[in-house]
């Protein structure tokens, strides 16, 4: 029975690749010659330094740039809180959002289901497993989620026949 996975998971090799970017451009660029801007990049989140919240937006905007021409979404990125460090110095720290929660695998689920087509699907984990019988109403199914779920960057994976 033909079947796929809808995932969400960010392609870490070009987040790493993008951010590498981002600090080349941050270190050349003249309006930050001579400040502490840099963005660092650990496992699943990046951390965002600048002299100033302005600046730090400048940054950002640097980051989703190149993050966007490396064809990762910036869907991904959950911001969190602008913090103060020493001096006069802010720091922000952004999660990579990777794997479906419960609430959106359910979403899915129930899209789906509403959508009367002849495809089931079932949470497995952190993604949301479809089958169907014929290969035409998985792609059918796949072209409505693109269309339905847009506020989540969806990847279809594992596509078997």
């Amino acid at each position: 029975m033909p079947s796929f996975d809808v995932v969400s998971e960010a392609d870490m090799i070009e987040v790493k690749n993008a951010v590498e970017q981002s600090q080349k451009e941050i270190a050349t660029r003249f309006d930050f010659k001579g400040t502490g801007a840099s963005v660092e990049h650990k496992e699943n989140e990046l951390t965002v330094v600048a002299d100033s919240e302005f600046q730090l937006q400048q940054v950002r905007d640097v980051l989703t740039n190149k993050l966007s021409k490396r064809k990762v979404d910036v869907r991904f990125l959950e911001d969190g809180d602008i913090k103060k460090i020493g001096g006069d110095k802010v720091k922000q720290v952004i999660k990579i959002k990777n794997g479906i929660e419960s609430d959106d695998a359910k979403k899915i689920v129930r899209v789906i289901k509403d959508s009367k087509m002849k495809v089931q699907a079932s949470i497995q984990g952190d993604a949301v497993r479809v089958t169907g019988a014929k290969r035409d109403d998985l792609q059918a199914a796949m072209a409505m989620l693109r269309k339905d779920v847009p506020e989540m960057p969806l990847e279809f994976n594992n596509f078997r026949d």
